[in-house]
């Protein structure tokens, strides 16, 4: 090892005709920069599993979350699927330091009022979340003709509760005994038993089984928003929803007419340091998944690049603009990460490494002719003083001072680069005694 080392010291030395402090300051140097490179190469690694909270196990969210499973695997991704009350359930969890969550699926206007959710970042819209109400009885067209009747929301923790709520209250209908926490099959139980009179649902917490069974049923009714236009103003989050008739069974004609429904946009909120490798794969996975037509949506209508209350992260941003990264977008997801960083570790290294190892020979240099400079400078000082002096006493001092400055010449360790002026600097020094000795002798 030794031995090694002193061959390659004595090579660098000689290559570039350097030092040994030289040649080790530069090897130090080189080795630090190369260290550090190799540090930031193995810590910038993208993880290969990710966690990701949905909503009820068999509700609609639940099923997008199994789709980014599928998806993300074919990359070698792992996906770990938690399941919840809802977005606002989602947007609590992900949003704890302590409750290591990745990816999470929350409506638009889930989030608390005044609260900053720093730490979290938006990769976009997915989709439209309608709201649906279901009703028994004969047709109705506005929600305040349901005060006094039993009328089901969701759990706490989900933001088909905080939006039914929201509703309510524009109507004249605050919570009370009237109003029940149902979810999923108990709703449609309930609403087949006859034992409420109404409900909200919406995909987060509700299966499309579910939503199947009322449509289909000739008891229940879905409430078309006819006045859609002043919810939307009321809430900003809202957005007017189109069902056309039959759309949903044209052999049954369901709906039987056209129905205009409200609902927020669902985002994927995901941690702000999530690796960007993966922010791209989530969103391009996320563009075969919503990318096609649906009721509520055009083709390539989403993923789209919105943003509430919690911000569009840089990356998502720059994935709406551009696509994918242009190495992702080619290769293999692991050989694009492994190429990704090599040039994110070690393109900055070289570029810092080359400039540093050739200033330091530079360096080095400068101090030498320095030294030179310095001898000089006496010397010159020295010549100038004993042309002028006729005092016999003070020449043989000035002599002294000379012979001084001669030996300090002769100790000099000078690189071979920087020869010639030192040559030079002892043939003016023995043209410097010539003259020395021939006005004492004179």
């Amino acid at each position: 090892m030794n031995k090694a080392y002193r061959r390659s010291l004595d090579t660098l030395m000689e290559y570039f005709d350097l030092g040994p402090t030289v040649a080790l300051t530069i090897i130090l140097v080189s080795a630090t920069i190369i260290f550090t490179g190799v540090i930031f190469f193995v810590r910038s690694a993208p993880p290969t599993e990710l966690t990701f909270i949905s909503g009820p196990e068999g509700s609609i969210f639940h099923g997008i979350a199994v789709k980014y499973q599928k998806a993300l695997g074919k990359n070698g991704i792992k996906v770990n699927i938690l399941t919840s009350n809802g977005s606002l359930d989602n947007l609590n969890r992900i949003y704890e330091k302590d409750t290591k969550v990745d990816l999470a699926l929350v409506q638009s206007g889930s989030e608390e009022e005044g609260k900053k959710y720093r730490r979290l970042v938006s990769l976009g819209g997915i989709s439209h979340q309608p709201l649906f109400f279901f009703y028994r009885g004969k047709p109705i067209e506005r929600m305040y003709e349901m005060k006094g009747k039993t009328i089901a929301i969701s759990s706490e923790g989900s933001g088909a509760r905080k939006l039914a709520l929201k509703i309510l209250k524009l109507n004249g209908i605050t919570e009370g005994p009237n109003l029940v926490t149902l979810e999923g099959e108990e709703v449609s139980k309930a609403l087949l038993e006859k034992k409420i009179d109404g409900a909200f649902l919406m995909g987060e917490d509700a299966s499309l089984d579910v939503l199947r069974k009322l449509l289909n049923s000739d008891d229940i009714r879905l409430m078309n928003f006819k006045n859609a236009n002043a919810y939307i103003r009321k809430i900003d989050i809202l957005h007017k929803l189109e069902v056309p008739e039959g759309v949903l069974n044209f052999e049954k004609n369901i709906p039987s007419e056209n129905i205009t429904l409200i609902g927020p946009m669902v985002e994927l909120i995901a941690t702000k340091d999530l690796h960007p490798a993966l922010s791209d794969m989530v969103l391009d996975a996320a563009m075969d998944i919503h990318g096609n037509a649906g009721v509520f949506k055009k083709r390539n209508e989403f993923p789209v690049a919105a943003e509430n209350k919690i911000r569009l992260s840089d990356d998502a941003e720059r994935f709406y603009k551009s696509g994918k990264s242009f190495l992702y977008r080619y290769l293999p997801f692991w050989m694009a990460s492994l190429l990704n960083r090599i040039l994110i570790s070690f393109l900055p290294m070289l570029i810092l490494l080359v400039p540093a190892v050739r200033s330091i020979p530079a360096i080095f240099r400068w101090f030498g002719k320095l030294r030179i400079r310095r001898r000089y400078r006496a010397l010159l000082k020295l010549e100038e003083k004993f042309m002028y002096e006729n005092d016999m006493e003070k020449l043989k001092d000035l002599f002294a001072q000379f012979e001084s400055i001669e030996k300090d010449v002769q100790r000099m360790r000078i690189k071979a680069i920087l020869a010639d002026q030192f040559y030079m600097l002892r043939s003016h020094i023995e043209y410097v005694r010539r003259l020395m000795v021939s006005k004492m002798s004179a």
